[in-house]
């Protein structure tokens, strides 16, 4: 059972492991030993999170989700299986945990008079610059 948040835990009977060859620098080690993890996660089955957490993940990790509403975790850092399984279950964690975090409220904040008027005084001195640019016939110029 994965811990997600105080009331959400994730069991095991809903995670599918599947043990691959890595690729990459590692001699022979790597080219006999399935040491690459794949975690899956059927986000649209699971009974464990509610209909509104659901719609939450497929929103905010749409691109790491499948049409079929699958989320796919992979590790292969290490040259051990088990550890590669326990990272895979740390960053699917850690996946779910920023998903369903609530949005932060962005609390409305005033301008000060100060910066209103000093955004009034550079309007009126530029349109003042602008103003002494055009040409008058019949001036001093």
């Amino acid at each position: 059972m994965i811990r997600i948040l105080p009331g959400l835990s994730i069991p095991d009977e809903e995670l599918s492991f599947t043990a691959s060859r890595s690729g990459g620098p590692g001699g022979q080690h790597v080219n006999k030993v399935n040491s690459r993890v794949t975690l899956t996660f059927d986000v649209k089955a699971s009974t464990s999170l509610s209909n509104e957490q659901k719609r939450r993940l497929m929103n905010r990790l749409a691109k790491r989700i499948s049409s079929l509403g699958i989320l796919r975790v992979v590790a292969r850092a290490s040259r051990s299986q088990l550890l590669n399984r326990d990272a895979a279950e740390e960053r699917f964690a850690e996946l779910l945990r920023a998903a369903l975090a609530p949005p932060k409220l962005r609390i409305k904040t005033s301008l000060p008079a100060s910066k209103r008027r000093s955004r009034v005084e550079k309007k009126r001195h530029h349109s003042e610059i602008k103003r002494e640019r055009v040409y008058r016939p019949g001036s001093d110029e």
